[in-house]
């Protein structure tokens, strides 16, 4: 599981390196009268599946943003059992994208992208592929959460989308 981890975030680190690259090529090339038409579209395809690695890896570390001020003041089950529930409305609505999208990257495979000769369906196929890794990462995080629940582990550090209490408050006292 690590390897993948660390596959996941290298690819991230390389799709993010090669948007700078072609970003900079195309502003070189333009400045000397020879524009690299293809690149900005390439980089432009690299952004929208850096975009769904990023995602996942937000929900891997629980770092998406969210406004939590009231979830905060419930009580541990309430807030457990909401989180839950919003998991679990979060995944349908993942899965949902994940064959919506699929039967949209399989209209589009015909489709040429822009300048770059390469099919659209590399475009639209990030919604599906990013989607099922991100219901994937939630999944593990629901059941996590449950089996916390179930064997009568604390229930702070099994939230489904928030950190520990003990984290978000290093986390901010980090910042200042």
């Amino acid at each position: 599981m690590r390897f993948l981890l660390a596959l996941e975030d290298a690819l991230a680190k390389l799709l993010l390196g090669a948007i700078v690259l072609l970003v900079f090529l195309a502003a070189m090339a333009r400045t000397f009268g020879h524009p690299l038409i293809w690149s900005v579209d390439l980089a432009q395809l690299f952004f929208v599946w850096l975009a769904m690695l990023g995602a996942n890896k937000a929900l891997r570390i629980k770092a998406h943003v969210g406004v939590d001020f009231f979830v905060r003041k419930l009580p541990v089950r309430l807030r457990h059992g909401l989180e839950i529930l919003l998991g679990l409305m979060t995944l349908a609505f993942l899965l949902t994208m994940a064959w919506q999208g699929a039967r949209l990257t399989m209209l589009n495979l015909e489709r040429v992208y822009g300048d770059s000769g390469i099919s659209y369906g590399w475009v639209t196929g990030a919604v599906p592929a990013g989607c099922l890794l991100l219901a994937l990462t939630l999944t593990v995080h629901l059941v996590r959460s449950l089996a916390g629940a179930f064997t009568g582990g604390s229930l702070g550090p099994n939230l489904v989308f928030a950190r520990p209490d003990e984290d978000m408050a290093g986390a901010s006292h980090a910042a200042e």
